[in-house]
């Protein structure tokens, strides 16, 4: 369907924004598909898909996929703090991918024997298409994914114990140190490379925001003692959302 008043996306843009302001849709309203906005305005689905993807950018709306998926008018946000010190406090094991006291929950999904990708090969010291098994994290809040990781580990390290998938068995959920002292080997150390990254199409339709928005990407990797990196793992947390924190202990000097 042609638009015949011109540039019908700004109009569309401007109507929703409208009855945002004026509250005919409040904070949380689900907006009416594409199909519906499309008759009701009297334009081609496309139109009212790049008069959405505006009213996105300016942050507006949030868009959501799986479970609760749709467009909403967005509410004020508040932000939540990710703890990347290991403390009594932290999620258990998981190094605040879930912060303690939250409303939020964890969703995950193990598959084993996915060759290692070349960046994540290099990470864990092993070839180039070496099996691995893969974990994909959603931390959840309403429903809704708010942060998300992927965590991978060398087949060979786990395979034929209990603990080779990291989200079943017997210490699911545990976390990577505890997992591994059950096989006898000993976390050391766990280096952490915050970036700056913008959201690819598909992460921001996850993390319900839009392609190019801001986040940080966490390259975490855990260490046995023999400096042996036994698991890497990617967070993505939304910069919007989240606020992460390093808590530095230190020994006290002496006076001189």
């Amino acid at each position: 369907m042609a638009d015949r008043q011109g540039a019908g996306y700004l109009r569309v843009a401007q109507a929703i924004r409208d009855r945002i302001a004026d509250g005919t849709w409040p904070p949380g309203h689900k907006l009416p598909n594409r199909p519906t906005l499309a008759d009701e305005f009297g334009v081609g689905e496309n139109t009212v898909r790049q008069a959405v993807e505006i009213v996105l950018a300016e942050g507006l709306l949030e868009s959501f996929r799986g479970r609760g998926r749709g467009t909403f008018v967005r509410a004020p946000r508040a932000r939540h703090i990710l703890p990347r010190t290991l403390t009594p406090t932290a999620a258990p094991g998981r190094l605040g991918l879930a912060p303690a006291g939250s409303l939020m929950s964890v969703e995950a999904e193990s598959t084993a024997k996915v060759p290692a990708p070349a960046l994540i090969a290099a990470r864990l010291g092993i070839a180039e298409g070496e099996l691995c098994v893969c974990t994909e994290y959603e931390v959840l809040a309403d429903l809704r994914c708010v942060l998300a990781a992927t965590s991978w580990e060398p087949y060979a390290l786990t395979m034929g114990t209990p603990v080779v998938l990291p989200e079943g068995g017997p210490l699911a959920g545990r976390g990577v140190a505890e997992r591994m002292a059950q096989i006898d080997i000993t976390v050391a150390r766990v280096t952490e490379v915050p970036r700056p990254v913008q959201l690819d199409r598909e992460a921001a339709q996850m993390l319900g925001t839009t392609p190019g928005a801001q986040a940080v990407l966490i390259e975490r990797t855990h260490y046995d003692t023999a400096g042996r990196a036994v698991e890497t793992a990617d967070i993505l947390a939304p910069a919007d959302r989240w606020d992460i924190t390093y808590d530095i202990p230190l020994d006290p000097v002496p006076r001189t």
